[in-house]
């Protein structure tokens, strides 16, 4: 039996089209049933519905063989245990640091300042920081970025950006592009050993169909 990892919403309907270009069709729609682990048109292959964050974790601990997953996610993960064969180039957003309109980001760090940085992406934040020398404190959230510096809590943000209308509508704009998201497959490294015949159709299916989107 395979196990794919996935997650409701935006990943999970952009996905579609590359499961079905592997031949996988889900049993039922996720975002309406109520169902965790949910059946295919393949009597070896089913699915578990899962938060975007767990799905690098169950397919690292083997729980599921393979999975689809938010660069962002992953980059936060770590990857550890993990082999990522493909891009998707689904669910695109960015990485960015975000600030009320008119804060003058350039002067404070020129001067040296320590800011106050509201995130649920404390790896994404530390590493981005670290190489541009910025003096920050991370203060973890998990709930609405944009509050953060409303409220004083915070005086910037780190986190994905996809229209810019959340910002917009909050009075802030982004002051730094921190990188590129897109959704990658990933597969456990010893389901890759142990299932590869099973595994590499399924790979190089949804590998063709990138390729194939991209000469569209």
């Amino acid at each position: 039996m395979i196990t794919l990892a996935l997650s409701k919403g935006r990943i999970f309907q952009e996905l579609l089209p590359f499961l079905a270009a592997a031949g996988i069709y889900p049993a039922e729609d996720p975002e309406k049933s109520r169902k965790l682990m949910i059946g295919t048109n393949r009597d070896d292959l089913r699915i578990v519905v899962l938060r975007a964050t767990d799905v690098p974790t169950y397919v690292q601990y083997g729980a599921a063989d393979l999975g689809v997953a938010g660069w962002d996610t992953l980059y936060e993960h770590g990857g550890n245990g993990l082999y990522v064969p493909v891009d998707l180039q689904i669910a695109r957003c960015r990485m960015c640091v975000a600030a009320p309109v008119g804060f003058d980001w350039d002067a404070r760090v020129q001067r040296g300042s320590r800011l106050r940085i509201a995130t649920k992406y404390l790896k994404w934040s530390r590493d981005y920081f670290a190489r541009e020398g910025v003096h920050v404190d991370l203060i973890k959230l998990y709930g609405s970025m944009e509050l953060a510096p409303i409220a004083g809590l915070a005086d910037a943000i780190v986190d994905l950006v996809s229209t810019g209308a959340t910002l917009k509508a909050n009075n802030m704009e982004e002051i730094r592009e921190i990188a590129p998201i897109s959704s990658r497959l990933i597969v456990n490294q010893a389901a890759m050993k142990l299932k590869r015949t099973e595994l590499l159709p399924i790979i190089n299916d949804m590998r063709a169909a990138v390729l194939a989107k991209g000469r569209e």
